[in-house]
């Protein structure tokens, strides 16, 4: 049964990100190349501009998009039908380009100014190996100049939910921005989702992110390890336990395990859907996040919403990169509707 008394009812768009807009260098490649360069498989490291010249030179063909965990979950949302719009900093170049149309064309609002000076815009060259491993080597460049001026606070005015990415914590300018946004989102009737992005971003921010959870959040995404991290325990169900009525919804994703979503005293155990040979995992919490707050903004269920969530990345999953080569409408009509 869909609930939109949830929503403020004016609202022009279902949700709006504010994330790092980052151009993902998909490149398939053998655990060689990861060896050579000194890569830890299946890590994630922040590299500099030196360094993100020198791999990107060094990479074999790659697919490249617009980017970014929070970006990503945009241009799920908006190929689902939903309203979408995107914040973020990228600088005049030609990657900045790249982002800029590649995210428009998917129906995604994007208005945030190019920077004319300062670093390049930002990419993660992502390694995929045979066995559908990935290895991200970030370079955080221009979006991490991003400034509460750079708002769109109409924008942020206008949606039902506001997507923020944890990752944003790492610069102070840009955590400005963001407790900004979500005042005036809530200001405004909206709801504030959160991201936790990654278990090294919350062991360095445990503090903030959990003051922000007992709160500031209406609807929490997290996966397994960084739920664990942000209570200090290496058991889930006690991690879940104290998440339990912190956020109004919490959603945490197991891999293979599926997921767990959470409101009050109630829980659903989400299955997986296994849609395909597993080719590449790049994408698949970001796309879990744009079906279940595509499902929540149309007013379903919450069961509704990890199912969609969990059928958007089971999707993901059976090809590279985070961009649905097949109607995500299509799927949803196949195996829910």
């Amino acid at each position: 049964m869909a609930d939109s008394s949830r929503f403020q009812p004016n609202a022009s768009l279902d949700v709006v990100g504010i994330g790092n807009a980052i151009v993902d260098v998909l490149v398939q490649t053998k655990d060689g190349f990861l060896s050579e360069h000194g890569l830890q498989k299946g890590g994630m490291c922040l590299i500099d501009e030196q360094q993100a010249e020198a791999l990107y030179k060094s990479s074999g063909p790659g697919l490249e998009t617009s980017g970014g965990s929070v970006a990503n979950t945009m241009v799920g949302i908006a190929q689902l039908g939903g309203r979408t719009g995107f914040i973020g900093r990228v600088r005049d170049d030609q990657l900045g380009s790249i982002f800029s149309h590649d995210i428009r064309a998917v129906g995604t609002r994007f208005e945030t100014p190019s920077a004319t000076k300062g670093a390049t815009t930002a990419r993660c060259l992502i390694y995929v190996t045979p066995d559908a491993e990935r290895t991200m080597c970030t370079f955080l460049g221009a979006s991490t100049q991003l400034e509460p001026e750079d708002l769109d606070l109409s924008m942020v005015k206008e949606t039902k939910v506001l997507y923020l990415e944890g990752y944003l914590w790492d610069s102070p300018a840009a955590k400005r921005a963001f407790i900004a946004a979500a005042e005036a989102c809530r200001a405004a009737g909206g709801k504030v989702a959160l991201s936790l992005s990654d278990g090294f971003c919350v062991d360095r921010h445990r503090e903030s992110f959990l003051e922000l959870v007992n709160g500031h959040v209406d609807v929490l995404f997290a996966n397994e390890v960084e739920i664990k991290s942000l209570y200090q325990t290496e058991d889930f169900d006690t991690a879940i336990e104290k998440v339990r009525g912190c956020c109004s919804v919490t959603a945490v994703t197991r891999g293979s395990d599926g997921s767990v979503v959470l409101s009050g005293d109630q829980r659903w155990d989400i299955g997986t859907y296994g849609l395909g040979e597993l080719v590449d995992t790049t994408g698949a919490g970001d796309l879990y996040a744009g079906g279940f707050l595509h499902a929540f903004t149309q007013g379903h269920s919450l069961e509704r919403c990890g199912q969609l969530g969990a059928l958007c990345a089971g999707q993901i999953v059976t090809q590279l990169g985070a961009r649905s080569q097949v109607s995500l409408p299509e799927l949803q009509k196949q195996h829910l509707d």
